[in-house]
């Protein structure tokens, strides 16, 4: 059946052009119908859904661009390529812009014209099966995407779920680019106050009076530089929700200023005497094990209880291997389509060596990444090759061989992680950090694992 017979819909009001489409499109395999109006394109469109449009801008009952955002309203992935006079180069750009897939100067050439179409009909199979795998491997919140296919970041979803029905504080727990602020969001998006703001502060990026300014407000005076009265995100989310970014390391002062708001919901500006009363979600994020912080006084012990009303805990993305593939092609569509890049596949070879690395950086430096290979690569698949120096065999995780094969016996998983941390710290001379590094883990998962195992007081447990 030649290409499968995919429609193709030819839009033009020349009737040499049309014909002369109609006949090679047609002889190239395609099922091809033909109009020559907007009107006659639009009854076309809806009585059988074409696969590709090749669309002139200029009709005799409208615009060219105005039926391309009607066609792409109808179905974002049809491929749209734009027919354009020499006269008409810019506003096919714009169409471009748009969405449209390219455009041809009039008269095409023919190769030229059945390359570009084959080209832009596999680009859609590509962004379909992407999406499709997409939807297989993640939750929507209100335009805000959790993505994974773990078990653990199920219980995560579920627990957003939950608790986004409800106003109770939640402290979301987990390393740095885990992705505790897209739970925070998604948090807010599916709640009752998601037509209302959703702010951000980062607790360690200020010191302790404008930290207190930011999140409180001052009054006119109230220090150097107050020159107006202002408001703080507290005032200025109202009804909506505010996530304190690692909130482990919020100041004495401000811990206490915090706690009194969470008991009564009032606050003062700073150098205020009025109570202003809001009505406020609070959402904390950290990165610390703020069960030390208390223990040894840089947290207080009131305010961590009134945070960790429902604690949230996000595992590192090393700990949940199977999520590596559908964050990784979700990154890739959305780059590709952020920087107008030709849609990218990623070839197996790349997948497996994503799969095998240690992720230090968790899901920010796994979006990093491909961001990164977007930008350098020219290829329509990413390869092994074209990944970072780190993430190649022998650096960062533990590089297994490609063609290891589990036996038919099956393996002892704890003997095998026992004996992979003692060779880890033979190699490392004793050296937590260095034994870390060596299989791919932060010394705060290298610790669990020791002690998990019994063996954080063997001679193994050296700085």
């Amino acid at each position: 059946m030649g290409k499968d017979k995919r429609r193709v819909l030819v839009v033009d009001d020349e009737n040499l052009i049309r014909v002369w489409l109609e006949a090679h499109v047609g002889d190239a395999g395609y099922d091809v119908s033909v109009a020559e109006s907007a009107a006659a394109a639009r009854a076309a469109f809806a009585a059988a859904t074409p696969d590709a449009v090749l669309l002139d801008l200029k009709l005799p009952d409208g615009n060219g661009m105005d039926l391309l955002k009607e066609f792409l309203e109808s179905d974002p992935d049809v491929t749209a390529i734009i027919l354009s006079a020499h006269g008409d180069i810019g506003t096919a750009v714009e169409a471009v812009k748009l969405g449209a897939y390219h455009f041809l100067e009039k008269p095409p050439q023919l190769e030229e014209l059945l390359n570009t179409l084959a080209k832009g009909l596999e680009t859609r199979v590509l962004r379909r099966t992407v999406s499709g795998l997409r939807r297989q491997a993640g939750w929507e919140f209100g335009g805000v995407e959790v993505v994974g296919r773990s078990a653990a970041m199920q219980r995560v979803v579920d627990l957003v779920g939950k608790v986004a029905a409800s106003d109770s504080t939640v402290l979301a727990r987990g390393e740095s680019g885990v992705g505790k602020e897209v739970v925070a969001r998604a948090i807010h998006a599916r709640s009752a106050r998601a037509e209302f703001p959703f702010l951000e502060i980062n607790c360690t990026a200020l010191p302790e009076t404008l930290l207190e300014s930011e999140l409180f407000g001052h009054e006119k005076g109230a220090f150097t530089d107050a020159r107006e009265r202002k408001q703080g995100l507290l005032e200025l989310a109202d009804r909506g929700t505010i996530l304190l970014d690692e909130i482990g390391d919020l100041a004495s002062g401000a811990q206490a200023k915090l706690l009194r708001f969470l008991e009564t919901r009032t606050f003062k500006r700073v150098g205020g005497v009025r109570d202003i009363k809001v009505d406020v979600r609070i959402i904390a994020s950290t990165n610390r094990d703020l069960e030390v912080a208390v223990r040894d006084g840089g947290f207080r012990r009131d305010l961590f209880y009134r945070l960790n009303v429902v604690p949230i805990v996000i595992p590192p993305l090393r700990d949940r291997p199977e999520d590596v593939e559908p964050l990784a092609r979700f990154f890739l569509e959305k780059m590709t389509t952020t920087l107008r890049r030709p849609v990218r596949t990623l070839s197996k070879g790349a997948l497996a060596m994503l799969e095998r690395y240690g992720w230090p950086g968790n899901v920010r430096e796994l979006r990093n990444v491909i961001e990164r290979a977007v930008i350098l690569e020219e290829n329509a698949e990413i390869l092994a090759e074209h990944l970072p120096e780190e993430l190649q065999p022998g650096r960062g995780a533990l590089d297994l061989e490609p063609g290891f094969k589990l036996p038919a016996g099956g393996i002892d998983l704890e003997a095998l992680e026992k004996d992979l941390l003692r060779q880890a710290f033979e190699q490392a001379r004793g050296n937590k950090t260095r034994a870390a590094e060596l299989l791919g883990l932060t010394r705060d998962t290298l610790r669990y694992r020791l002690e998990k195992y019994g063996l954080a007081s063997s001679p193994m447990d050296n700085e």
